[in-house]
């Protein structure tokens, strides 16, 4: 894979991209995740042995923290579309220090509420107001460049995740308070970095839509049958950390260590292939395709989980093995597809809000994932199994449409660094 900062720049190939923006954001990025993989790992343990919460109080704050963090996510977009993504970004992890450090001081079930959900925003409007610096530093090949950051994203979660596994095992404390320290000091470098990044170019159209304030994602039809479509593909990242362990362990004959081997198997290939599964997903025709694509392999993936059932125990754990390399190629495909979506349907001056829609969708996808995979797979059992693979299958299938439909609607001089009408808007045709 080779990117570039911008033009005139040599290009690279290997782990890092030429010293610049592009350098710099990615190693935001990683300093940034690794912080969060490191305390998302421990934060249930934190909240009960250090704070002392009972686990019913801990899951109904978390709950609503996801939910503000839905909404969240569409206003810090919007702020960093008005206000500039870099002084967005900045201000998101100033604020990011600040509610994790009050976490030392809570004691009561109110208290955490509150900073459950004030960290549940930064949490969510991170991604949105991060987005229009995506596209600002893209370089000539934005769309390798955004996959090279999932890929570094996946990488430092699963690397703060061994790290924090550290601490679990010590269970002190000590321990514990630690890892907080560590998330907190991994928002305050981010920010570090992220001074050294220049600053916005000039933007009229940009400001046009400061003086009107107009929420143009909200209106974007097409766009949003594509969210909800995206949003529906994203139940499928519950099924390795949730489904299919319980499936193995209560379902097959295979060994108990397999559901340790099938996550590390998954993990290891989507922080290794991301780039090259990205690879000429340049187009939302080609994230289309990759799309259906993805709602193939998902399919296959799953029907061959529910295989697992009833063989002897090493039968069953090469059908499970077989069944999550074929399920984390679609889960790549679709990560690929979803992010050329989300800045190949948005209007260029206002990607944070298409960035905060679009996630909200996801986000929604995610939030409805657990009861419903649970009813589907959990209860129905091997034809719950076939029925969530059609579902994805389906979906696949009806995104072509979708990006068929945004072509008819908008003219080619709409989207995507062409040329907005004189509302600061996307023409709209039809």
């Amino acid at each position: 894979m080779e990117l570039t900062t911008g033009p005139g720049r040599r290009p690279w190939s290997g782990l890092l991209p030429d010293p610049g923006p592009q350098r710099v954001l990615a190693a935001a990025t990683l300093v940034n995740t690794f912080g969060s993989g490191m305390f998302v790992t421990s934060s249930a343990l934190f909240f009960t042995r250090v704070i002392g919460l009972p686990t019913s109080q801990v899951a109904l704050g978390l709950s609503a923290g996801g939910v503000v963090g839905l909404f969240a996510g569409i206003a810090g977009g919007r702020i960093a579309d008005r206000w500039g993504a870099r002084s967005t970004q900045l201000g998101i992890m100033l604020l990011g220090t600040l509610f994790m450090t009050c976490y030392l001081f809570v004691h009561t079930f109110w208290m955490f509420i509150v900073v459950a959900c004030l960290t549940a925003a930064v949490h969510a409007a991170n991604p949105a107001s991060r987005d229009p610096l995506v596209r600002q530093f893209g370089g000539e090949r934005p769309a390798a460049y955004r996959a090279y950051l999932q890929a570094t994203t996946n990488l430092a979660i699963a690397s703060g995740a061994l790290l924090a596994g550290l601490a679990i095992q010590l269970d002190t404390r000590e321990a514990y308070l630690s890892l907080l320290i560590g998330r907190t000091l991994a928002f305050v470098g981010c920010a570090l970095l992220l001074l050294r990044l220049p600053g916005p170019p000039a933007s009229p159209a940009g400001a046009r839509t400061k003086r009107r304030g107009h929420w143009v994602a909200l209106r974007d039809r097409p766009f949003l049958a594509a969210t909800l479509l995206n949003g529906i593909m994203e139940m499928h990242y519950i099924v390795p950390t949730f489904a299919l362990p319980l499936w193995i362990v209560d379902h097959t004959q295979a060994p108990r260590w397999m559901v340790s081997v099938v996550l590390l198997l998954n993990t290891a290939m989507v922080a290794s292939l991301q780039v090259y599964a990205s690879r000429h997903v340049n187009s939302t025709e080609a994230a289309g395709r990759r799309m259906l694509w993805a709602g193939f392999a998902l399919f296959s993936g799953l029907a061959l989980m529910a295989t697992a059932h009833g063989p002897t125990a090493w039968v069953a754990a090469g059908l499970l093995l077989v069944a999550t390399a074929v399920y984390t190629v679609g889960e790549l495909w679709h990560a690929a597809a979803s992010m050329e979506y989300s800045f190949g349907l948005a209007v260029p001056h206002a990607q944070g809000q298409y960035s905060g829609v679009f996630g909200f969708g996801a986000g929604v996808g995610e939030a409805l994932s657990p009861t419903v995979v649970a009813v589907l797979v959990l209860s129905w059992g091997r034809p719950g199994w076939l029925a969530l693979g059609i579902v994805f299958l389906v979906v696949g299938a009806l995104c072509r449409p979708v990006i068929a439909w945004t072509h008819r609607r908008y003219p080619p001089t709409g989207r995507g660094g062409e040329t907005p009408d004189r509302d600061g808007e996307p023409a709209l045709v039809g």
